[in-house]
């Protein structure tokens, strides 16, 4: 007689399903960069995005909102971009820039890759930064930044 005290049940091997969610581009509502306001019509309303240029404005976002500098963002949003300009030489500033914005784009899961980091420095301290972007199912694009 079997041991009604402790039953054995089996387990059912659970396959992870395919996160599609995690890789479609999402519309949102509209950002204009410039003005830091959302982008309206005539009558007031908010205009939508579509899902690639809504995630062109969230790689900005992301590149240029320091990390730990919000609490409404969890500690893996933003960049480490004021401690970046901490270091001592030009090129240690740009090694660490491109770590922390690469390092910032890629919790993304939409995000496949970000390289070409160019750096152009004018009147002895202020600091662009260009770098190409490209997000699964996506062409690449071209962003630049102050820093």
């Amino acid at each position: 007689m079997a041991n009604t005290l402790f039953p054995t049940v089996s387990i059912p091997s659970l396959s992870k399903p395919v996160q599609d969610n995690d890789i479609r581009y999402k519309r949102s509502m509209a950002w204009d960069l410039k003005s830091g306001d959302f982008v309206r019509d005539g009558s007031g309303r908010i205009l939508e995005d579509t899902g690639r240029d809504a995630y062109i404005v969230w790689c900005v976002k992301v590149s240029t909102t320091e990390r730990y500098s919000r609490s409404g963002y969890p500690n893996s949003i933003g960049s480490e971009i004021e401690a970046a300009r901490k270091e001592k030489s030009n090129e240690a500033v740009e090694l660490a820039l491109e770590r922390t914005i690469r390092e910032a784009l890629m919790v993304n899961p939409r995000t496949e890759y970000v390289r070409d980091f160019l750096f152009t420095w004018s009147n002895g301290d202020n600091l662009n930064v260009s770098f190409t972007v490209k997000g699964k199912n996506l062409e690449e694009f071209q962003i630049t930044i102050s820093a």
